[in-house]
């Protein structure tokens, strides 16, 4: 059983993030945190230098909402939203906080996937604690 374990959410892919969340809750040890991540894209500093600090913050609002309505209100899971490239920024988090699992959402591999890799599977080559990917 884990104690500290990571959902990875991308509310703009389309995966549903109910089978994760199920996953996650099944793995908990009986006082784990689970906290579900949604990582926004940076926007390039040539263009956020040009841009108001109040489309950053309703940037960040809106992906809370979203994440928020993902979740259905439960109140087992945290949401947290942070700014980064996807798979980095889930790494980054985790090792900040101290997870001890990730579990993760995977599309079918397609052809680019083989050429690039996918989020799920950077996650999985680079993470320093268990990953559970799920199809």
């Amino acid at each position: 059983m884990y104690k500290n374990i990571l959902v990875p959410i991308a509310p703009d892919h389309g995966t549903p993030s109910g089978p994760a969340l199920d996953i996650a809750r099944r793995l908990a040890a009986d006082d784990a945190r689970i906290t579900a991540l949604t990582v926004l894209d940076v926007i390039p500093e040539y263009a956020s230098i040009q841009l108001p600090k109040e489309i950053h913050d309703s940037r960040k609002a809106e992906a809370r909402e979203i994440l928020a309505g993902d979740l259905g209100g439960v109140k087992d899971i945290k949401p947290m939203v942070i700014t980064g490239h996807s798979y980095r920024g889930i790494l980054d988090y985790a090792e900040e906080t101290g997870v001890d699992c990730i579990v993760i959402s995977s599309h079918r591999p397609e052809l680019a996937d083989y050429l690039l890799g996918s989020t799920a599977a950077r996650v999985v080559r680079h993470a320093n604690c268990c990953v559970h990917v799920i199809r």
